[in-house]
């Protein structure tokens, strides 16, 4: 049965490296048996310059009917002063949430080749592979109330509300136990239960999931310690499982580790392990245009999405293969570029993937 994919490039270097990725696509279609329809449609800024809206109905009602969906990136400073609803960034946190992407795999794996490119030192970081899952549609980026106001005594208060119930913690959690099976049965779970009452309840929950997971290894940590640990000892750990905020900040800071934020790919899922899939990096107004964004993290991404929606594992590997050996044969975009490295473009960089992908 052909799957459907729809493609939402977004805004800034988002059009660029998402053209790269669906070159690995069409490649696999044509030359390697993958049944999908690729459609393309707006959201972010795009989609408010051309709908005034940044999640338009029609991109919302292509994304309900999609298999898999692949986001470049959103947002760019020429949207700052739009009212907060017209924000691209609204756009993305609304997809999400209709299509209750609850459970986010964020992988950082440094690969050997790009090991003197982290800012660690190689002894620190060579071999990480770890996976944080981020929960996505809660917490305090959806809680309400949220907005700004005005005191009595006149002055202007800003805020937002942090709240989870158990049933968002608890099949976040699920998904983090199940992950951390598959892997090697270490699970970290992030909060800061001593002085936030909702991720006291978090912490409670997950040490009860923990009975249903005798084989999985559960500790905890608070986040402050997290972000340290990150940084002072990476590789002590295997599944990190979050809030939605706390998630957002630690990969990032994982990302870091592994040279660059231009090689994280990230899945976004449902219950039912349909999903969208995007790289971790931003929109990058300040290289858009110029041809030299890294394209391996959203061709990363289309391997993940290969693998945990389209059911397709074996070409996930040999994307990933293709990867592996595009990096061996020393191509390198300016942003893992190590003094010496034959440097390439975002579009010379994808056209080297898909032609190692008959390799």
């Amino acid at each position: 049965m052909t799957r459907k994919v729809l493609v939402l490039p977004g805004d800034g270097i988002g059009q660029e490296i998402v053209a790269e990725a669906v070159k690995v696509l069409e490649h696999l279609r044509s030359r390697c048996g993958l049944d999908v329809a690729v459609e393309h449609g707006l959201i972010g800024g795009a989609a408010v310059d051309a709908h005034g809206a940044p999640l338009p109905e029609e991109t919302l009602t292509r994304a309900r009917a999609a298999d898999g969906i692949l986001l470049g990136a959103v947002g760019g400073p020429q949207y700052d002063t739009l009212d907060r609803p017209l924000r691209p960034e609204r756009g993305l946190l609304a997809i999400r949430s209709e299509l209750e992407l609850f459970g986010n795999l964020r992988p950082a794996i440094l690969y050997p080749q790009l090991a003197a490119s982290s800012a660690l030192r190689p002894e620190v970081v060579a071999g990480l592979d770890l996976m944080i899952v981020r929960e996505l549609t809660g917490g305090i980026y959806f809680g309400e109330p949220r907005g700004i106001r005005t005191l009595d005594n006149g002055e202007r208060q800003g805020y937002n509300t942090l709240v989870y119930s158990e049933s968002e913690i608890e099949r976040i959690g699920r998904l983090a136990f199940e992950t951390a099976r598959k892997r090697s049965g270490r699970l970290c779970s992030v909060d800061k239960a001593n002085v936030l009452e909702v991720t006291e309840l978090w912490r409670e929950v997950m040490d009860r999931l923990a009975a249903d997971y005798p084989d999985v290894e559960l500790s905890h940590m608070y986040v402050d310690n997290a972000a340290m640990q990150l940084v002072r000892s990476p590789k002590q750990f295997d599944v990190i499982v979050t809030g939605n905020m706390f998630g957002d900040i630690l990969s990032d800071c994982a990302a870091m580790l592994t040279g660059s934020i231009g090689m994280l790919p990230s899945a976004s899922l449902d219950r039912h392990g349909r999903g969208m899939y995007e790289p971790v990096h931003g929109s990058a107004p300040d290289i858009a245009g110029q041809d030299r964004a890294n394209p391996l993290a959203t061709i990363l991404s289309v391997a993940m999405m290969l693998r945990y929606s389209l059911g397709e594992g074996a070409l996930a590997d040999r994307v990933e293969r293709a990867v592996g050996r595009v990096l061996d044969d020393g191509l390198r975009t300016p942003d893992i570029a190590a003094e010496g490295a034959r440097t390439v473009g975002t579009r010379a960089m994808g056209d080297a993937v898909v032609q190692a992908l008959d390799d």
